[in-house]
């Protein structure tokens, strides 16, 4: 019965430590939208976490932005925005993710799913906007980041090189250049120098 108690009181612990790691929801919402560009940040939806880390909608959106917060879990700070035409790629990604499945098992499903149909790509091309920092630069508590990096990704399934104009590689600071060409992941990278 003691042991009980005290794996029940453990356990309890345990509980309301990781609870007190996610921040508010509040705070889950301004920081995600500190990756979206001014004009959208008033009507994007934010995805988050409860206070017993399940994956939610924290905010209903009204255009076509949608963001995600940083998941408290990861390794330093990162949250992202994407154009609601990415979201069936983003969350078959994270169907994928949730089942066990590494990066290429995600890699070569979602390719295959984009071959036939199955997973709808964006047709026009969808920007990422993906803003990081080091752990020690944010304060989980207040929501303040410093120190922060902003960088763009441009998928457009299925485009190369050829088809673009654009580099595999940059060849200087800030140049956009493609990354996977001629996959469903074909995307362009655009890396602006860090002060």
């Amino acid at each position: 019965m003691k042991n009980l108690l005290g794996f029940s009181i453990l356990l309890l612990a345990s509980f309301t430590s990781f609870a007190q790691e996610i921040p508010s929801s509040a705070i889950q919402i301004k920081t995600a939208l500190m990756a979206a560009p001014d004009e959208k940040k008033a009507g994007a939806m934010v995805y988050g976490y409860t206070s017993s880390g399940e994956w939610t909608v924290l905010r209903k959106g009204t255009n076509d932005l949608i963001c995600i917060t940083d998941d408290p879990a990861g390794k330093g700070f990162s949250v992202a925005c994407y154009h609601d035409s990415a979201e069936p790629f983003m969350e078959r990604g994270r169907q994928l993710k949730k089942e066990g499945k590494g990066f290429q098992e995600i890699f070569d499903t979602r390719e295959s799913e984009g071959k036939s149909g199955k997973l709808k790509l964006p047709k026009d091309g969808s920007t990422l906007y993906v803003l990081t920092a080091e752990a020690e630069n944010y304060n989980p508590q207040t929501g303040d980041v410093k120190d922060t990096y902003l960088r763009y990704v441009v998928y457009i399934p299925w485009a190369t090189s050829e088809s673009t104009g654009l580099p595999l590689k940059a060849y200087a600071p800030g140049m956009p250049w493609i990354m996977d060409p001629g996959t469903h992941r074909a995307h362009i990278m655009i890396t602006p120098p860090r002060n």
